[in-house]
């Protein structure tokens, strides 16, 4: 294998397989996989724009027995601070959140015991019926297979009674590394890979639009990496034609602080800047048919998600007007509204307003005249 031909079938569009994308994480420099990224954006999103969203990141409850040795969010049932939300409690957040010029709560939580299929048809309707206009970005795959098995459903039944729901979008929440060997060493609680596949095939049958994610850096190898990076291709692939299955992939970084995981088996995030970079311009490289990739300054921080726009991401992902998981875990890094469209500028690209659907939206009145007064909404 050479490098400069592997690149040049990336350019192509082709298809490379695991062991190519390995080769060429390991062998071609930075400057030459940025290089590449960002030509392939240019492909899909041939514009200067770089997209953000507003919208909120509440949890339907943190009791969970799924176990992940990765996350300090979760409680076992029946302790202390374990809770279920309130409907008042999501009226509080929807209304805070349209207040802030957002449309969309995504909505997620643990695998709770008690709360099976019919919990949440009744939670998305009461929603949709007290806030017709509101898009419900809600579970994700781990959570659909979980309710699936406590009602004894076939995921297909599950997602479609929660799209009449009102489910408009799944997450791609859940995915870590899509490696069995993995996952029963840091999610054994969880769906296998193969599975947490299999429900994006039926969102993408019924024609749900999902995300695709990966938490890298712990303690996955790189043709882990890669094979997940392919896994997710080949779905998308596989959807119907009319179906626009993964709108999006985002990459993050694990984050270690406090965790189980760090504890046990000795995982740290040792993730710089550099490797980050090149995972967002191999994530364009190995998924030549998703369109979007989202940088995760969540995790990275604004200088190294402003670099992220010239490797091959084209959007800055969400504001996270809340957002408990993954700063439970040491994320500390937060924007503003006008500080992600500054963030954008300064990294020589036009910020746009979208939606779930990458569709754009104009800003809200009160951010047109926030720019024009020259002050700053303020989020927690």
């Amino acid at each position: 294998m050479q490098v400069e031909e592997l690149l040049q079938r990336a350019l192509n569009l082709e298809f490379l397989s695991t062991e190519e994308g390995v080769f060429l994480f390991e062998q071609a420099n930075t400057a030459d996989l940025v290089y590449v990224g960002n030509a392939l954006r240019q492909k899909h999103r041939p514009d200067n724009i770089v997209s953000w969203i507003i919208d909120r990141n509440s949890n339907t409850t943190n009791v969970c027995i799924a176990n992940c040795k990765f996350c300090n969010f979760y409680r076992r049932p029946g302790h202390d601070e374990a809770y279920v939300t309130s409907i008042e409690s999501y009226k509080q957040k929807i209304e805070e959140t349209f207040a802030y010029g957002g449309e969309q709560l995504l909505l997620q939580g643990g695998h709770h015991p008690d709360l099976g299929l019919q919990y949440y048809v009744d939670l998305f309707s009461e929603l949709k019926e007290l806030y017709p206009n509101l898009k419900l970005h809600a579970l994700g795959p781990p959570e659909i297979a979980h309710i699936a098995k406590l009602d004894k459903l076939s995921h297909t039944e599950v997602l479609s009674a929660l799209k009449e729901a009102g489910l408009d979008s799944l997450p791609g929440a859940g995915a870590e590394i899509l490696s069995d060997r993995v996952r029963r060493l840091i999610s054994k609680g969880k769906c296998g890979g193969e599975e947490w596949l299999d429900v994006m095939r039926a969102a993408h049958q019924l024609n749900i639009t999902t995300s695709a994610t990966m938490m890298f850096g712990h303690i996955e190898t790189n043709t882990e990496r890669m094979d997940h990076l392919v896994r997710l291709r080949e779905v998308q692939a596989e959807k119907p034609t009319d179906a626009k299955g993964f709108l999006a992939f985002i990459p993050w970084p694990f984050q270690d602080e406090d965790t189980i995981l760090k504890r046990i088996k000795r995982a740290r995030n040792t993730c710089t800047g550099d490797e980050y970079l090149r995972m967002i311009a191999m994530s364009r490289i190995m998924l030549p048919n998703v369109k979007n990739i989202q940088a995760s300054w969540l995790t990275v921080g604004k200088k190294i998600g402003q670099l992220s726009l010239h490797a091959g991401a084209n959007d800055f992902g969400s504001i996270m007007i809340e957002e408990n998981v993954v700063s439970a875990a040491g994320a500390r890094f937060r924007f503003t509204a006008q500080g992600i469209q500054d963030a954008i500028k300064e990294a020589g690209f036009e910020p746009r307003l979208r939606n779930q659907q990458y569709e754009y939206r104009e800003l809200p009145e009160h951010m047109k005249q926030q720019e024009l007064d020259g002050t700053n909404m303020i989020v927690d």
